[in-house]
């Protein structure tokens, strides 16, 4: 069975539905949100409130992305997915550094120790105390069913590479799927080199953020290597301006049709609606649904919503390391 690894267990891939393949559902206090207070999403009640209304439209399956210890909280992800139905796939992995202090132990650690976490992470569970203290782990039953990275603007460090190296050998060893953050498709082509380079099954690995770089050649260019990408800023561009999600979609959509998936990446509380903001998760399935049928994109519903996710984040066979 091909499957999706869920916070309360895993679901057959074909059983995973309409899914938003960038989310952040709940990001809880942590030293993200003492810089970015808008980042706290850490309401049970508001955050199934909003979920609830995906689900009624028809919306299955989020895939949140956001890794160890920077506002991951594994037991409100359990409740909000038993409240509102919705399958949850939770991360591993490390974000961008400036959403850890200084002295942060994804620093300290060795390639080795980082794997082991990740690995843990998604073949025993999630800790409960998301490595507050990672030398006293009180592991959930709650597995993660990704691993995420990140790289920033200019290039990729040697710390970033030893980030690489251990998220490509949790990959390997679990078959987990990997997902990535790019600062506005920044550097996307060298974090495919670094994954081809490490052996990473680049039919399992999606860059997100890549609407952002405004070019349909880099976009081509980088669908053409065999990754995949994530577009999940149809509501960002401004009124009156072109809106580049769209654009890059009716370019290439038709050419990469089994290659793109949308999400929303609504990691503000200002984004949501049951937290008094705009436009609401909704949007997907409503203005974004609405666009795609105004430039003639319809058909390609299932394979965005559908036939891509469940394929791009459904486990590949792992090998044994330890």
């Amino acid at each position: 069975m091909s499957f999706i690894r869920t916070v309360l267990g895993d679901v057959d891939a074909e059983d995973i539905g309409i899914t938003y393949s960038h989310e952040h559902i709940i990001i809880d206090e942590s030293f993200a949100t003492l810089e970015n207070p808008d980042f706290l999403l850490n309401d049970v009640e508001k955050v199934s409130k909003e979920l609830k209304e995906v689900f009624h439209l028809g919306g299955r399956t989020m895939i949140d992305a956001m890794p160890a210890n920077c506002g991951r909280n594994v037991s409100k992800l359990v409740e909000v997915s038993l409240k509102t139905g919705m399958n949850i796939v939770a991360p591993t992995g490390i974000h961008l550094e400036v959403y850890y202090p200084d002295d942060h132990w994804r620093y300290h650690y060795s390639e080795d120790q980082l794997t082991r976490l990740f690995v843990d992470d998604i073949t025993l569970g999630i800790d409960r105390n998301d490595y507050a203290n990672p030398l006293e782990v009180d592991r959930t039953e709650h597995k993660a069913g990704l691993i995420k990275l990140a790289t920033g603007d200019d290039k990729i460090t040697a710390h970033q590479e030893k980030i690489f190296h251990a998220v490509v050998n949790a990959h390997k060893i679990t078959g987990a799927p990997i997902l990535t953050h790019t600062n506005y498709g920044a550097l996307a082509m060298e974090q495919v080199e670094q994954f081809s380079k490490l052996g990473a099954d680049l039919s399992h690995v999606v860059l997100s953020h890549v609407d952002r770089y405004k070019d349909v050649g880099y976009n081509r260019e980088l669908l053409q290597t065999g990754v995949n990408v994530e577009y999940d800023s149809a509501f960002r561009w401004s009124m009156g301006k072109e809106n580049w999600t769209y654009k890059l979609l009716e370019a290439l959509l038709p050419e990469f049709p089994n290659q793109i998936t949308v999400g929303m990446d609504a990691a503000r509380h200002t984004y949501w609606k049951s937290y008094g903001g705009n436009p609401g998760l909704i949007f997907l399935l409503t203005t974004f649904v609405d666009e795609l049928e105004k430039i003639g994109l319809s058909q390609y519903f299932n394979d965005l919503f559908v036939n891509n996710p469940k394929r791009l984040f459904a486990f590949s066979l792992g090998t044994s390391w330890f």
